[in-house]
């Protein structure tokens, strides 16, 4: 017989939802980065045009960020969060839809700056329709991880929260892990473009078992009992029930709005290149067999889910041991993106492709560990906005997220035409890449947790830990 003193466990079953939407988001994201091979050679484009892919959906995801986000906090996240994830699965299948064609309208566009002049052909073509398609599929994903940070503050207790963000973030980089090893058998046995159709088919199976269990608010879902509802109510953030306008003005001319940003640039710079192009450059550079490289891509983002895993308890463990928010945030943040700079950086000096990935994976552990402490900074920081907060500081890092895959597609086609091969070819741009994780590191040290950046510093509200 139940106990009616005890709480319910409702709230670990809304963690099990969310560990799995992050892993079929994904899945779904990065499946894309092992395919790439296929679809050149179908589809007959370049490592640049592939690059310009990759940033088409990144675009999407930081020009939605916000927007969606916001429909959470107004609406609710059950309505939203089922959309987003039907969406983004239809968007998922009908990558795979695209066939080899060009369609040239026969009309051109003189377009002109001071002495510079060109003439543009308007094409539709391949290239065209999987960018859009694929910014489509950007702008679906877009308002997941808002909506979950969001669903989190309403439903798991602040002393609970850091183990819940941590197996939540954990699922979401072991999608990333399992997804270009499911690619690769999945490619071999059906095709790339089956492939993307039944991937896409996971999402439409949770957002219909999200949508007939979940409820926004823990006090009208039947499997919660008394108990639950206060522990619940009791750790609550601020305004997760409530939708007043968001301070713009605050917020742009907030420090920790800015510093929080160019993390997550530096982050994103760093975790979109693994995400994509990790398993094209152990092919080409490391000289690895297509397998293989699954397997390895696949191991620096097991390595990233670990980092993701102990990043949560790591922080609510190092904020309580120390009983100080604002320099333990700064220099645990600080700590562990600059070891994932010096530990991507190393990679370039080991000639084995083991050690090499070794190395990286080291980097996906410190690089994720530390996003469980900006989840909690962000928390602290955002008040009665975070589904929009959250959507707006995630989005900052968008810059990072489009510039990686796109820089370092262009980046090989450069060196390749000057006759660069191989590993000469590749390498120089992981220096790069160590150094914006340490530009990114650096911005830690500025951030202070303890300042809202919506409301005005005699209402700041004292942060959690």
């Amino acid at each position: 017989m139940e106990n009616p003193t005890r709480p319910t466990r409702a709230r670990f079953v809304v963690v099990a939802f969310l560990s799995t939407l992050v892993f079929v988001l994904y899945v779904d994201r990065i499946c894309i980065g092992k395919a790439r091979g296929a679809i050149e050679r179908d589809l007959g484009l370049s490592h640049t045009q592939m690059g310009l892919v990759f940033g088409a959906f990144t675009l999407a995801y930081g020009l939605f960020e916000v927007p969606t986000g916001r429909w959470g906090d107004r609406f609710g996240s059950r309505g939203v969060l089922t959309r987003i994830v039907l969406w983004w699965s239809v968007f998922t299948a009908l990558t795979g839809c695209v066939w080899k064609f060009s369609f040239d309208s026969g009309i051109t566009y003189h377009l002109a700056f001071r002495s510079w002049q060109q003439d543009v052909p308007l094409v539709f073509n391949s290239f065209v329709l999987l960018l859009l398609i694929r910014f489509l599929f950007g702008a679906g994903e877009a308002g997941a991880l808002p909506n979950t940070a969001r669903v989190v503050a309403r439903w798991i207790p602040v002393h609970e929260r850091g183990m819940a963000q941590g197996i939540i973030l954990t699922c979401m980089q072991l999608g990333g892990a399992v997804s270009p090893i499911v690619a690769t058998y999945l490619i071999k046995a059906v095709g790339w473009r089956l492939s993307f159709v039944i991937l896409g088919s996971l999402g439409v199976v949770w957002g219909s078992l999200f949508y007939w269990w979940f409820r926004d608010d823990p006090a009208s879902h039947p499997a919660v009992n008394d108990a639950e509802k206060a522990l619940c109510n009791a750790s609550a953030e601020p305004g997760t029930t409530e939708h007043p306008a968001i301070p713009w003005r605050l917020v742009l001319s907030s420090a920790n709005v800015w510093l929080m940003g160019l993390i997550m640039t530096a982050s994103a710079f760093a975790s979109y290149m693994y995400m994509f192009w990790l398993p094209t450059y152990l092919e080409e550079a490391r000289g690895v067999s297509e397998s293989k490289s699954g397997w390895l891509s696949g191991s620096v983002l097991a390595g990233a889910a670990i980092g993701s895993f102990c990043g949560g308890p790591l922080s609510t463990s190092v904020v309580q041991w120390t009983g100080e928010t604002r320099w333990t945030r700064r220099l645990l943040g600080f700590s562990l993106v600059a070891a994932a700079g010096l530990f991507l950086g190393g990679s370039i000096y080991c000639d084995s492709p083991t050690a090499a990935c070794l190395c990286i994976a080291m980097a996906g552990v410190c690089g994720q560990a530390q996003v469980s402490n900006w989840w909690a900074v962000t928390m602290d920081i955002s008040g009665k906005h975070l589904g929009a907060m959250f959507g707006l500081l995630n989005s900052l890092g968008v810059p990072g997220a489009i510039a990686s895959p796109i820089f370092l597609g262009s980046f090989a086609d450069y060196r390749k035409s000057l006759g660069f091969t191989g590993r000469a070819q590749w390498d120089p741009a992981f220096a790069v890449y160590s150094a914006i994780l340490l530009a990114g590191a650096t911005c830690w040290l500025l951030v202070d947790s303890t300042k809202s950046a919506v409301e005005v510093p005699d209402e700041s509200r004292a942060p959690h830990s």
